[in-house]
């Protein structure tokens, strides 16, 4: 590692090649009762969840840097103005030196519930009357508009007019009144740090409560001190459901991965894994994804390994739509062709796992 590396990632960053020996590691008490599968470390592929990789698109790259560019000229004549909420901090951040996550507050989820909700709940109850509609029309023989106004003023009312209104009430507010709903959370959830190599898990309760005096707890540990599990358990249908954990070998520090991945097929969960992996190990460049694009020149590892291939620096904010396209196809082949399950554990070199 040169000089400049060596003095941008803190001495606990994590390396695959610089691993230390830890003490024995035994089953942690959150993960008894959970059906559940250690993934292995090390050996990881080019691969990250499509969903990552389609947030930031190349279209969207194109479209924020017209958008930087016309920012940068109005405030260069002095006529820019701050878009509504432009300075609000939501506590996200996924760029080259952290991975954060935080929801919408509780008011913001209420407002974007009643939208969804109301609109998916009005078309569902719009189709079920068209065909009770049309089923009746033919059996009962009545005239139209009087079936029409009977099924109206009985069922119609409650099953699609509720839904329509409160579809109606959601996206006036989301469109008109942001002040109303656009609300941070109180922090942020937790953060994966590729400069300092460090997992934290922010804590906003004590002893079960929330905390009254507004600080946040952080629970922290190196990346290398945790494991990455699929917890299987039956959904309310009793189908298995597949989540991804990341939990603290010695510590009850756990971070749920549902939030970003939702429940899906375990070749999925691993690619979020071996990115995961990738993402912080600073003995290699950051995964070469749209949304790093812009920051690949602010991490010295990523940089240098740019200068030695000549990487094109603007290689995705160019790519037109049939490259992209061909880009996702040969992802989602080696997401579905991932040989997660048959690796050794490599970091069973340097833990003991007692069970």
């Amino acid at each position: 590692m040169s000089t400049e590396q060596g003095s941008y990632y803190a001495a606990t960053a994590y390396r695959s090649d610089r691993i230390p020996k830890q003490q024995p590691s035994a089953e942690r008490p959150w993960t008894r009762g959970f059906a559940k599968m250690r993934l292995p470390w090390g050996k990881t592929q080019e691969v990250a969840p499509e969903d990552i990789l389609t947030r930031r698109k190349p279209s969207s790259l194109r479209f924020q840097e017209e958008m930087n560019q016309e920012r940068e000229a109005k405030k260069a004549l002095g006529t820019y103005v701050p878009a509504p909420y432009e300075h609000v901090d939501f506590h996200n951040r996924h760029d080259h030196e952290r991975f954060r996550f935080s929801l919408w507050s509780k008011r913001s989820h209420f407002w974007i519930y009643m939208h969804m909700f109301g609109k998916w709940f009005f078309i569902f109850g719009a189709l079920i009357n068209l065909f009770a509609y049309v089923v009746m029309g033919f059996a009962l023989g009545l005239p139209w508009t009087d079936l029409a106004k009977d099924i109206f003023s009985t069922t119609s009312w409650w099953f699609v007019g509720t839904p329509l209104l409160a579809w109606a009430i959601g996206a006036f507010v989301l469109r008109y009144l942001p002040s109303l709903w656009v609300k941070p959370s109180r922090g942020p959830i937790w953060e994966l740090n590729r400069r300092t190599g460090l997992v934290t898990v922010f804590d906003y309760k004590n002893n079960g409560e929330y905390k009254k005096n507004g600080t946040i707890g952080e629970l922290t540990a190196p990346f290398y001190e945790f494991d990455a599990y699929i917890s299987t358990t039956p959904d309310r249908q009793g189908l298995p459901v597949n989540v991804l954990y990341l939990a603290h070998r010695y510590r009850d520090i756990v971070i749920n991965f549902r939030p970003i991945m939702p429940p899906g097929e375990g070749e999925l969960l691993c690619a979020l894994w071996d990115f995961i992996q990738n993402y912080m190990d600073t003995s290699r460049p950051l995964p070469d994804l749209p949304r790093y694009e812009e920051f690949r020149h602010l991490d010295p590892v990523t940089a240098a390994f740019d200068r030695k291939v000549n990487r094109n620096p603007r290689l995705w904010i160019d790519m037109n739509d049939q490259d992209y396209k061909h880009c996702l196809r040969v992802l989602r082949t080696r997401i579905a062709e991932i040989d997660t399950f048959k690796r050794p554990n490599l970091m069973a070199r340097y833990v003991e796992y007692v069970n």
